[in-house]
């Protein structure tokens, strides 16, 4: 609920605080005396769009503040904390908007500076706002299926809701089932090319390290006759009998052992010497014997040099493709079989796409065939309401026909809802809009309001009276002047069913009818008057004689008509009796 708004420099209004209570306040005053800033002031709380241009010649900024009662409403009290902001100890929040003139706007809540998307936040939980743009907007169809269906409850709005989410589940799978099918083309070609690859690989089936063998065999075939003469040469060298001139190093090793053994036993050292001179001829021993056996081995062999050359020729084709090595080709392979494994997956991938989508469409056409079962049985309901309602307000033969028809499947599920208004007995079905005069659309749109209205006042009832903690809590309704277009008796039927309402929650409208505003609980009449500073307006609420002169003024546009006030004064008894 809002306890109180407070304006300054907002329009026509310098400065005006206004305190609301529970029930129907109605706000009245002459045209241009600024009845809309009040609304415009409210407007600035909820969050919406500050315009530079509102804020009254000559000052610097605007401000409104209002005081709202979030202490029912924990989800509210839970936002404002996360925002930074404070709740007061008697469960108020205050929220402050400012408006520069130059065209910056600041938003405060419970004392903490937030974007004014905050304050639309909450909003939505506080406050629902019906207006003539709102009648306007209910011409449309997708208008009509939204009040329809939250005509139908919160039941019926949860199947909604689990539909949006089937059909954005099944745009993302159709989504990726479309994307995998474009590239399924470049997929196959893919695929294809590691197949050829990995079947040359396979082909040719090297060994890791194959290519180095392979150009070490070939260095030597391709050498024979230079590597025979080198292992000769060093073999004569080292263990040779035809050496003319030189002895060989076995021999020569053999003589120098000899020699240091037989001193041996005069000096340790030379003991020594004589054991590592020893070792020596031992290894060159060796190495002798191991090049007789290589040049032994080593044969001129052109068939195995030239099987070789083929190999290391098939090897250095896959390498010059798959990598600067056998190795380097090995591992691609590896990494190919990976890939095509994930490549072939892709078929599989689009089957399951296909059979997920499959089943969310039977999901869908399931909730789809509920929905239009609930708003069927929905739109009988509204169309008895209201029609009760249009009798109410003097169109006795009119009554509304809420048709819900088949029409192309969309995020809000298979249905046309249209709204058509048979005017009198015997006249066709019109959509809204197209048909009826301004009082009679005025009327229609306030009747399906007054509806919505109480649909939601009777489930807040059945839901304390499952003991709900928050969800039983109305918010403030605001009426702007959806009472245009309306008088006499149709007036006086407008105002006792805003008095209805109001017996559960706050209404706040804004109107220029005397017949309705006899029916508030609380009267504000927003004046202006030419003061040194310009034009001023204020907002007092009026009691007793004063809204007796009020309601005479709206009456006969004279609050000293005694005929008119007489009027006043019996709308007011004949409002208190009927209300």
């Amino acid at each position: 609920m809002l306890d109180e708004i407070a304006i300054e420099n907002l329009g026509v209004i310098q400065s005006a605080r206004v305190t609301l209570s529970r029930g129907l306040t109605v706000i009245t005053g002459e045209t241009g005396a600024g009845k809309t800033m009040v609304l415009t002031g409210l407007g600035l709380l909820m969050g919406g769009k500050a315009d530079p241009g509102s804020v009254r010649p000559g000052a610097s900024s605007a401000a409104v503040e209002g005081r709202w009662q979030v202490g029912d409403r924990p989800t509210v009290a839970e936002r404002v904390a996360d925002a930074g902001g404070s709740v007061d100890d008697d469960g108020s929040v205050v929220v402050l908007r400012t408006v520069a003139a130059g065209g910056r706007s600041r938003a405060h809540l419970g004392g903490r500076s937030v974007p004014q998307t905050v304050l639309a936040e909450i909003a939505d939980d506080l406050v629902t706002v019906h207006g003539q743009a709102d009648q306007l907007r209910l011409r449309t169809s997708s208008k009509q299926r939204q009040a329809l269906d939250a005509f139908a409850g919160p039941a019926h709005q949860a199947t909604v809701d689990e539909y949006r989410t089937a059909w954005a589940r099944q745009a993302g799978l159709q989504g990726e089932l479309d994307d995998l099918t474009a590239r399924s083309a470049e997929r196959a070609r893919e695929a294809e090319l590691l197949r050829l690859g990995l079947a040359e690989v396979e082909r040719v089936d090297p060994r890791p390290g194959e290519d180095v063998e392979l150009q070490a065999l070939v260095a030597r075939l391709g050498n024979v006759e230079a590597l025979r003469l080198s292992a000769t040469e060093a073999h004569e060298a080292l263990a040779g009998e035809d050496l003319a001139e030189a002895t060989s190093a076995v021999e020569l090793l053999t003589r120098a052992r000899r020699a240091l053994e037989a001193a041996a036993q005069d000096d340790a050292e030379l003991a020594e010497l004589a054991s590592r001179v020893a070792d020596a001829g031992y290894l060159v021993a060796d190495a002798a014997t191991e090049l007789s056996a290589y040049v032994t081995d080593l044969q001129a062999d052109p068939a195995a040099l030239e099987a070789a050359h083929t190999r290391l020729a098939a090897l250095t084709a896959l390498t010059r493709t798959y990598g600067e090595s056998v190795d380097d080709v090995l591992r691609w392979a590896s990494e190919a079989g990976l890939r095509l494994l994930d490549l072939d997956d892709g078929g599989e991938r689009l089957r399951a796409l296909a059979q997920a989508i499959t089943e969310v469409d039977e999901e869908l056409a399931r909730l789809r065939q509920k929905i239009t079962s609930g708003r069927a049985a929905a739109g009988e309901r509204l169309a008895g309401v209201v029609t009760e309602e249009l009798h109410g307000l003097a169109m006795a033969g009119a009554h509304l026909e809420v048709a819900v028809t088949e029409a192309e499947p969309g995020p809000w599920g298979g249905d046309q809802v249209t709204f058509s208004l048979v005017p009198h007995p015997g006249a066709p079905a019109r959509p809204l809009g197209k048909g009826a005069s301004g009082g009679e659309l005025s009327r229609v749109m306030l009747a399906v309001e007054v509806a919505l209205a109480e649909a939601a006042v009777a489930r807040a009832g059945q839901e304390r009276s499952r003991g709900a903690s928050s969800a039983g809590i109305l918010p403030t309704f605001v009426f702007d002047e959806v009472d245009a277009g309306v008088g006499g008796r149709a007036a006086v039927e407008v105002g006792r069913r805003l008095a209805r309402l109001a017996r559960n929650t706050q209404v706040i409208v804004v109107t220029h009818l005397a017949q309705v505003a006899a029916f508030a609980d609380t009267h504000l009449v927003v004046t202006k008057s030419a003061g040194g500073a310009g034009t001023v307006t204020g907002v007092d609420e009026v009691r007793d004689e004063e809204r007796v002169r009020e309601l005479a003024r709206m009456l006969s546009g004279q609050d000293d008509s005694d005929v008119a006030r007489q009027h006043a004064e019996e709308l007011l008894a004949s409002s208190a009796m009927g209300r």
